[in-house]
C-alpha cells in the first residue's frame, strides 16, 4: 500500500508538548507533505477567537504564536526556494471564546494578539457586524492593525461624528511579490449580509461589481486576481465576481478564498479559477499553491516570446493545526521551530488567559456533549441536553411563574460541543459566545404556538421569499450542506444524508507496521479530491439537528393550555414574527418584551453551577 502514497510520512517524528501550558501534546499521525508552487498561501478563517488553540482536542492544539512561528519560518523557506508566500485571512475573527468574549470591553487582549501576526490580506465576517460596539472596533482599531492590508470592497462604515458612510477601509490592493514578482490584485468581500448593526453597510456584490471603480481595476493587467471574502466558494456573491472578471479577462488566473459555512472546502470555477475555504475556530490552516503563474522574475528565466501560456497547477492542503503537523512541514523540531515572536506570543495568550480567569471552572461535565456527532434527539445530544435539562430550568419570569411556556432557541446559538471534564469560565463562551437574551410574547393562542416549532425547521412559503431563510437558524455548518454546495462539492466531515462518503476507506490501514493508529478527524472530500488533508484521520460521522428546539414549561398535567407564552432567544424575533403571521395571528414588534435580563450565556453558566457543580 506505501508504494501508493510516495509523500506519506513512513516515520513519527518526536511529539512536543504545544506552547499553551494547558494544552495537551499532539498525537502522531500519517502525514502528507505541502505542495509548492510559484505562489503560495495560508489561510484563516472564523477562528473566532480561538487563539489559544483547542485545550481539549490535541490535533487542534497550537495556538496564535505556534502559526506565527509557523508562518515566519515557511517564509524564510519560501524565500530559500525562490517562491512567494501570502498570508489570508477571511473574516469571523471573533465571538466564539473566552479570550475575546470574555473581557469588558470585548476584546481587551484579543486584538493585541491578532495584530501580531502578518496577515497580507484581510477582510471582514459578519460576526464582525453583528454588534455596533464590535463594528466600531473593527473600525477603529483592526483596520489600522493591518492598514493597506485590510480590504473592504462592498462594505461601509458610518462615521458617528458626521453620520455619512465611508469605505470600513480600502476597497482593493494592487501589489507585486517580492521574489517572483508576481502582480496581483486582491479584492475583500462579505456575503450580502442583512444583519449588521445601523453603523456599517453592506452593499449586495451584484450592485459593486457595476460600480466605475471595480470595473476599472478588473481591467488591469496583472498575473492573478486574488478574491477573499466572507462568502461560501459557491455563493451567488462569488459566481458575479467571477462573471465579472471573466467578462473583461477570459483566462487571467484567478484565486478565491472564502468562509463562513465552517468547513473544508474547494471549488474549481474552470481551469484557471479555483477556491478554497479554509475550515473553523483554528482547526485548520489552509495551503494553497499555484505554480506556472506569471511574474517579472518568471520573464526572467524564460523570454515570453519563446514561451506560450501555459495553465497554472493549483493544489491546496488543509493543515491540522498542531506543532506535530507544523513540525513536519517545516522540517524542524521542538528546538528549532519556534520563533522568538511566536514564543512572545503564546506568553501573551497565556497572560490573557490567567487575568481573564478562564480557566476557573463552574463544574464538571458528565459525558461528551456532541452538537451534531450524535443523533438528535438522543443522550448525547447537546440540543436535546438544551430542550430537555437546561431551558426548563432557566427560562423563569417570577411575573409570569406557572404560565404554560412554550421556549425556543434556535441551534445555531450554541456554537461547540461539550467534553467531559471541566466546565470553565471559557467553556461557557466557546459554548454560547452570544449576547442572546430570552424575548416573550404573551398569551398567544396554543392552537397557533404549538405549530411555530414545525414551520422553523421546516420553512415552507412564509420564508422564502424573505431575507429570513429558516436555514440561518442552524449551525453554519449545516447552513453549508442546505443552501450552497451539492454532493459533488460536499466536504465529508458534514452529514450523514450523503452516505456514500462515510464509507471512504482510510488510507492507510492500522495494521500496517511501523504505522500509528488513525485518529477521528476531518476525512476531507471535495472537488479536489480526497487527498487534501495534510493528516491522515479515521472518518468520523455526523447527522442533521433542526433549526430550533422547544420546551414546553408549566403545562397542565392532562389537555392543551388554551394560550401560552412564547419565550425564544432574540437572534430568532424575525422568524417567530413571520411564522405567527403565517398561523393568522397579527403580532408585532411591539407586542414582542423582554423575558430574562440575563443572557443565555450568563444562565447556562448558572445551570452548570447548580448541576454539575462536583469535583472533576
Amino acid at each position: 500500500m506505501t508504494r501508493l502514497l510516495p509523500c506519506i510520512l513512513s516515520s513519527i517524528l518526536s511529539l512536543v508538548a504545544a506552547e499553551q501550558p494547558s494544552a495537551p501534546n499532539p498525537v502522531a499521525a500519517p502525514m502528507r507533505s505541502l505542495p509548492w508552487g510559484d505562489l503560495n498561501f495560508l489561510q484563516t478563517t472564523d477562528t473566532h477567537g480561538w487563539q489559544a488553540g483547542h485545550l481539549q482536542e490535541a490535533q487542534y492544539s497550537a495556538d496564535w504564536g505556534d502559526y506565527i512561528s509557523f508562518a515566519e519560518r515557511m517564509r524564510e523557506k519560501a524565500d530559500t526556494m525562490g517562491v512567494d508566500l501570502l498570508l489570508v485571512d477571511t473574516g469571523d475573527r471573533i465571538e466564539g471564546n473566552g479570550l475575546y468574549d470574555g473581557s469588558t470591553p470585548k476584546g481587551e487582549y484579543f486584538y493585541d494578539i491578532m495584530k501580531e501576526q502578518h496577515i497580507d490580506v484581510i477582510c471582514t465576517g459578519n460576526h464582525e457586524l453583528y454588534q455596533a460596539d464590535a463594528a466600531a472596533r473593527e473600525y477603529d482599531i483592526t483596520v489600522p492593525n493591518f492598514s493597506g492590508r485590510y480590504l473592504a470592497s462592498n462594505l461601509d462604515y458610518i462615521n458617528p461624528e458626521t453620520g455619512k458612510p465611508v469605505p470600513m477601509a480600502q476597497r482593493y490592493r494592487k501589489f507585486t511579490t517580492k521574489n517572483r514578482g508576481i502582480r496581483v490584485l486582491a479584492f475583500g468581500f462579505l456575503f450580502d449580509f442583512t444583519g449588521n448593526a445601523n453603523n456599517t453597510v453592506v452593499q449586495p456584490v451584484e450592485q459593486t461589481i457595476k460600480e466605475d471603480w471595480f470595473q476599472e481595476a478588473i481591467r488591469e493587467d496583472v498575473d492573478l486576481f486574488l478574491i477573499i471574502g466572507h462568502v461560501t466558494l459557491r455563493g451567488p456573491e462569488y459566481k458575479a465576481l467571477y462573471d465579472a472578471i471573466r467578462g473583461q479577462k477570459w483566462d487571467t488566473p484567478i484565486q478565491f478564498f472564502g468562509g463562513h459555512s465552517h468547513i473544508r472546502n474547494y471549488a474549481k470555477y474552470d481551469s484557471n479559477a479555483h477556491g478554497l475555504q479554509a475550515g473553523r475556530y483554528m482547526e485548520t490552516i489552509g495551503w494553497m499553491s499555484i505554480k506556472g503563474l506569471g511574474g517579472s522574475k518568471k520573464v526572467e528565466e524564460e523570454s515570453r516570446e519563446l514561451k506560450t501560456r501555459s495553465t497554472p497547477t493549483f493544489k491546496r492542503r488543509y493543515i491540522d493545526n498542531n506543532l506535530f503537523g507544523y513540525h513536519y512541514h517545516t522540517g524542524l523540531n521542538d528546538t528549532t521551530f519556534p520563533t522568538e515572536h511566536g514564543k512572545n506570543v503564546s506568553a501573551m495568550i497565556n497572560d490573557a488567559r490567567k487575568e481573564l480567569k478562564l480557566d476557573h471552572t463552574f463544574g464538571c461535565a458528565p459525558k461528551d456533549l456532541w452538537m451534531s456527532r450524535a443523533k438528535y434527539p438522543s443522550s448525547d445530544s447537546l440540543f436535546s441536553w438544551l430542550e430537555k435539562e437546561v431551558l426548563p430550568v432557566v427560562v423563569v419570569n417570577e411575573e409570569r411563574k406557572g404560565v404554560p411556556t412554550l421556549a425556543l432557541a434556535n441551534t445555531g446559538t450554541l456554537r461547540f460541543d461539550v467534553f467531559k471534564g471541566a466546565f470553565t469560565k471559557d467553556t461557557t463562551f466557546i459554548i454560547s459566545p452570544f449576547v442572546s437574551k430570552f424575548l416573550v410574547i404573551k398569551d398567544v393562542p396554543y392552537k397557533s404556538a404549538k405549530g411555530i416549532l414545525d414551520l422553523l425547521n421546516n420553512g415552507g412559503p412564509v420564508f422564502e421569499t424573505s431575507d429570513f431563510h429558516t436555514s440561518q437558524l442552524a449551525p453554519p455548518e449545516q447552513l453549508s450542506v442546505l443552501e450552497d454546495i451539492t454532493p459533488a462539492t460536499l466536504a465529508q466531515d458534514h452529514f450523514d444524508a450523503f452516505k456514500s462518503q462515510q464509507e471512504q476507506i482510510p488510507l492507510i490501514s492500522r495494521s500496517e507496521k511501523d504505522s500509528p493508529d488513525l485518529i477521528p478527524g476531518y476525512t476531507t472530500k471535495d472537488e479536489g479530491g480526497s487527498d487534501g488533508d495534510d493528516t491522515i484521520h479515521s472518518p468520523i460521522t455526523f447527522y442533521r439537528v433542526p433549526n430550533c428546539v422547544q420546551a414546553p414549561i408549566s403545562f397542565p398535567a392532562e389537555g392543551d393550555p388554551e394560550n401560552v407564552d412564547l419565550v425564544f432567544v432574540d437572534f430568532i424575533q424575525p422568524w417567530i414574527l413571520m411564522a405567527l403571521q403565517f398561523k393568522g395571528e397579527k403580532y408585532g414588534k411591539q407586542d414582542v418584551q423582554s423575558y430574562t435580563n440575563s443572557t443565555l450565556t450568563e444562565l447556562l453558566a448558572g445551570w452548570i453551577k447548580d448541576n454539575w457543580s462536583h469535583d472533576c
